[in-house]
């Protein structure tokens, strides 16, 4: 896994990523996914069940538990395209409580809460690409 960018780079907003935030979450960090993409960590201190719900609410579907243990839920916000997507457009909601866990470290030295019980993943659409100029 790649360190998280410097403190200094300004957290997303849900204008920027397309996607709403969880309201009490915190940035952690943005990743280059690859192909143009990029995916965006927040940790949260509310429960796996509680975030699952805001999501719900949020994007209007019930999206799809994928896995029960560890607990990871999942919404589709728009079209996989394999062959300019690294990861499909869409929310990930992750129990990093499992199996005794006491969660997902934060990033930050000395911040608080030293660790997040939950984890939203957020995967926006690629940036448009223009079309290939022709010769």
């Amino acid at each position: 896994m790649v360190p998280p960018p410097a403190a200094a780079s300004p957290a997303p907003t849900a204008q920027s990523l397309g996607l709403p935030i969880y309201p009490a979450a915190q940035y952690l960090a943005t990743y280059d996914a690859g192909s143009g993409q990029k995916y965006v960590l927040f940790g949260t201190t509310a429960g796996f069940a509680e975030i699952v719900g805001y999501y719900k609410t949020q994007l209007k579907e019930g999206g799809e538990l994928v896995f029960r243990e560890p607990a990871t839920h999942t919404w589709d916000v728009g079209r996989f395209r394999e062959e300019t997507m690294v990861f499909p457009p869409g929310v990930t909601v992750k129990d990093f409580t499992w199996g005794g866990s006491k969660g997902y470290p934060n990033p930050r030295l000395n911040a608080q809460p030293e660790r997040f019980p939950t984890i939203i993943m957020l995967v926006p659409q690629p940036p448009a690409t223009a079309p290939a100029a022709r010769q």
